[in-house]
């Protein structure tokens, strides 16, 4: 179970308003931005509102939070941010909101205009189910429930991965060796872009000058390149911080790449590494791995709980996977990141409570933890052997 009281300015907020928040997000350059959604589907906002990324329509600050009335009663399910910052939110039905800075048209709606209050992003994404988004410093990428990625915003590195360095005002999809792959999941770091396919197979593009890429070189890629170095292994996981980026594979095996000034590889030395490296090799099995385009901070959870971090720890650099007493990777960038942002959609609702047959219902067609995938009229269904076998 999450304690939000970690990250300071929840302390802000009375016990009445703390025991409604189902789901908390903390960013900012200082972290000083809080977005939480109530057990009513209600949406708050509270802190200093750089770029308008409070979406409250004005530019205040507030330290009492405000209800964000056009959000009202949605389901929400994801959301995101970028350094700028700019937000992304995406709803039970898919639908995609932005706001926030918009300097680049990360906010994907063909404009530079900042977005003081959150906006319908639907060019190109009309009949479309967004999954899946993810911020960088000021690009945005999402994915669909065809498995399809758009991005858009700044693309000075090519982070948007259309074949040049043009911003891209509106989503854009990427295509290239995307073609015709079904993609699961997506992230960024701060001006890069990475995706895996439904098979495992791992593709990358931008800025590349700290190897953040994994493909053996510092060269920028305009459009996706796939990992060669990985093609042995099927990655489940991706996660991207700042300049580096991590991979889980089925079999619970770490890889790091990229940047490494703060040790943030967990290597051991401050290298730079141009291709994925296996890490934490005398450890347990891993089942999560965390980091964010905001941080160079990295952790991972193994199968016993155990919780993990390294690189940048308050100002330090931690060069190998150091243990944690923390039960979640979220309390990692709570308690050590710099800005102590959380790398994810914090969620309240813990599922220790639930019975067998809602824990298997939870995992029906997963494709993180399934073996095995049937394939009827042209689409998986992920399964579980074990399952089948009791069945």
């Amino acid at each position: 179970m999450v304690d939000i009281s970690k990250w300071s300015l929840f302390t802000l907020l009375d016990a009445q308003e703390l025991a409604s928040i189902r789901q908390a997000c903390i960013f900012g350059a200082s972290a000083n931005e809080a977005i939480y959604i109530t057990h009513d589907d209600e949406v708050y906002v509270l802190g200093v509102n750089c770029s308008n990324c409070l979406g409250t329509g004005d530019s205040q600050s507030t330290i009492v939070p405000k209800k964000l009335d056009s959000l009202s009663g949605k389901k929400v399910v994801n959301l995101s941010y970028g350094s700028g910052p700019h937000v992304l939110l995406i709803t039970e039905e898919g639908e995609l909101y932005a706001w926030g800075h918009n300097g680049y048209s990360q906010l994907g709606n063909g404009t530079t205009n900042q977005g003081v209050s959150p906006v319908l992003v639907s060019t190109n994404l009309q009949n479309k189910r967004v999954t899946e988004i993810s911020c960088g410093s000021h690009h945005s990428l999402a994915l669909t429930h065809d498995g399809e990625v758009y991005a858009w915003g700044y693309n000075n590195c090519g982070q948007v991965g259309s074949g040049s360095t043009a911003n891209q005002p509106t989503p854009r999809k990427v295509s290239s060796c995307l073609q015709n792959k079904v993609m699961v999941s997506i992230a960024c770091g701060q001006t890069s872009s990475i995706a895996v396919a439904d098979n495992g197979e791992v593709y990358g593009w931008g800025y590349n000058g700290n190897g953040q890429l994994g493909l053996g070189n510092n060269g920028n890629q305009l459009t996706p390149c796939r990992l060669a170095a990985l093609q042995n292994h099927c990655v489940l996981q991706i996660a991207s911080g700042y300049a580096h980026s991590l991979a889980l594979t089925d079999q619970g095996l770490l890889f790091a790449w990229g940047a490494n000034a703060y040790g943030q590889l967990g290597t051991g030395n401050k290298s730079n590494q141009l291709s994925p490296v296996q890490v934490m090799t005398e450890k347990e099995r891993i089942v999560e791995i965390a980091a964010c385009h905001s941080t160079h901070t990295s952790a991972a959870k193994t199968q016993s709980g155990q919780v993990y971090m390294w690189g940048q720890c308050r100002g330090q650099a931690i060069v190998l996977p150091h243990l944690t007493h923390f039960t979640s990777t979220d309390d990692v960038f709570a308690c050590f990141a710099t800005p102590s942002v959380t790398w994810r959609l914090l969620t309240m609702e813990h599922d220790d409570f639930l019975t067998v047959a809602q824990s298997l219902k939870k995992e029906f067609d997963n494709p993180e933890t399934s073996d095995l995938k049937f394939s009827i009229d042209g689409k998986y269904i992920h399964v579980h052997k074990a399952v089948l076998k009791i069945r």
